[in-house]
């Protein structure tokens, strides 16, 4: 059961604490860390990182620090992570190719087992090792397999009715590069990588420095 009444931006940082500390436990030696650390090695302040955790329940004591796998544990759990969820992949462009032969996702918990397209001249081809598929037998293969997750890496005037399409299939949670904001049904979560507005936000900041 998802709890509604913790804020987004919490749930946005787990992921960030659950990087770091799978670092730390590569690291010879390291079997303990505290709230400063992971501060320190991630620019948020400490008592941020207690707050958001104490959402969760008690996962250290104050004074004894945080047993790092026992935390890896914990937010593996929380996020879900246990099993490795299936993404199906929308787009075979460069952008597409890159992502479906990105091995990061795999290493964290996701795996993307299909690509689709609607060009004629993809279909067929290869990308990251899976054959792309006809987009028009996207629904169908969606369904049949229960895949929840899909990434979208389609220009931004095919985004929504791709959307459009991954929801009436079953989809619950896009993670769209279209430089465009999609319109979803209630429930269903999309999160935006637009490397251009994360560029415009690092000017702001840059021109404040420069002031």
């Amino acid at each position: 059961m998802v709890d509604h009444t913790i804020p987004e931006i919490v749930i946005g940082r787990l992921p960030l604490y659950l990087r770091e500390l799978s670092r730390m436990a590569g690291e010879s030696g390291k079997i303990k860390t505290s709230s400063h650390e992971l501060a320190q090695r991630l620019g948020i302040s400490p008592a941020q990182i207690r707050k958001d955790l104490s959402h969760f329940g008690e996962f250290g004591k104050q004074g004894t620090g945080y047993h790092i796998s026992y935390l890896i544990e914990r937010l593996t759990d929380i996020l879900h992570l246990n099993d490795e969820w299936p993404v199906a992949l929308v787009g075979a462009g460069f952008l597409g190719q890159a992502l479906a032969s990105y091995r990061g996702f795999q290493r964290r918990g996701f795996a993307i087992t299909c690509v689709f397209d609607s060009d004629p001249a993809k279909v067929g081809v290869k990308a990251g090792g899976l054959v792309v598929q006809d987009a028009a037998t996207m629904a169908t293969r969606l369904r049949e397999a229960g895949i929840r997750i899909a990434i979208l890496a389609v220009p931004a005037d095919a985004a929504q009715a791709t959307a459009d399409a991954l929801v009436a299939a079953g989809v619950g949670a896009i993670l769209s590069y279209a430089p465009v904001s999609l319109t979803v049904p209630p429930g269903v979560s999309v999160s935006y990588s637009d490397p251009v507005v994360q560029l415009q936000q690092m000017t702001y900041h840059l021109s404040i420095e420069n002031e």
